[in-house]
């Protein structure tokens, strides 16, 4: 079996080892690579492995040889699922690797906004304190995460990861996600319609997948919704976010602040009106990416190729 790796090296930076995998068959790892290679280093594979590279029907009728691909990631939106089913072509995911990271990312957001870490270890670095009258100083609104409420939109394994850690600091947790029933309470979060959420919450922070449902969810119009104070976390997928309306928001005091790991395009331009937001952080798509996280990511893709070889895929997308 020939195995080929597209992009490896945003999992593997070289602290992990490929071994597991690499004794399946004829490996080859690439760090990276652009579109107009696919093809030449593809050909021939029995096995692709890719996690930005996309890979749509045009380039996979030319790979005939093809008979699985492993997305080394949760979403697959770089693969064109339909085409890879109408070829046979076996398509897996890895869930569930990074559900702890993920959370943490977002309550690192959530807990700057509160107390404004950075912003006051610059002005003690500055002097502001030195010259302070009393022994405390600040310039910026602490907040009690206690009581507020916290509205996770998508209930999957990382936003009750979220809201579990938001209970503990006695946040008030509800709910958006459409496969759950409105009005009924799910390990003690609440499940309300989108508009509630938007409309009650302190923190929303964003956790479902970029569908044509949600692809836009957060525009000009769901942002009136929102209370002047909210903060908005997304850790999900950029396109969720219709990014000029909130860097408006931002700018013209309709919400609070945001903290984004996700962009529509990544890495983003520099003419993306987010870089230069009011009281937006942004954090370059690391929510994923501790060393723990990707070991575990590592770990799931060889057993999800194994699991293949032995004729029992598991975690497969296509149908």
């Amino acid at each position: 079996m020939k195995i080929v790796v597209l992009d490896g090296y945003t999992l593997n930076p070289g602290d992990l080892s490929w071994d597991t995998i690499s004794r399946m068959g004829d490996f080859t790892v690439y760090d990276r690579t652009p579109r107009d290679q696919i093809l030449e280093r593809a050909a021939g594979a029995d096995i692709i492995l890719t996690n930005k590279t996309v890979l749509d029907r045009n380039i996979l009728k030319s790979l005939p040889d093809l008979k699985y691909i492993g997305v080394l990631a949760t979403g697959y939106n770089v693969v064109d699922i339909e085409a890879a089913g109408e070829a046979g072509i076996i398509v897996t995911n890895i869930p569930s690797y990074g559900t702890n990271s993920v959370a943490q990312l977002t309550f690192a957001f959530i807990l700057e906004f509160c107390h404004h870490v950075q912003k006051h270890s610059d002005m003690v670095s500055e002097g502001k304190w030195s010259r302070s009258m009393d022994f405390t100083y600040s310039d910026y609104p602490l907040v009690e995460l206690a009581s507020k409420t916290l509205g996770i939109v998508g209930l999957g394994n990382i936003g009750r990861k979220v809201a579990e850690t938001g209970r503990v600091f006695g946040m008030n947790v509800i709910a958006s996600d459409k496969g759950l029933e409105e009005g009924t309470v799910q390990d003690g979060i609440s499940v309300v319609p989108i508009e509630k959420l938007l409309t009650v919450s302190d923190f929303i922070t964003l956790h479902c997948p970029l569908t044509e449902e949600t692809e836009g969810l957060i525009n000009s119009d769901t942002i009136t919704l929102m209370k002047e104070t909210v903060f908005l976390i997304n850790t999900s997928r950029g396109g969720i976010i219709v990014e000029e309306d909130l860097a408006e928001a931002l700018n013209k005091g309709k919400i609070a602040g945001a903290g984004l790991d996700v962009l529509s395009v990544e890495p983003p331009s520099d003419k993306n009106p987010l870089l230069k937001a009011a009281n937006c952080f942004l954090t370059p798509h690391i929510g994923w990416a501790t060393h723990e996280s990707r070991s575990r990511l590592m770990g799931i893709a060889a057993e999800n190729l194994k699991a293949f070889l032995a004729g029992s895929a598991v975690n497969v997308i296509t149908h």
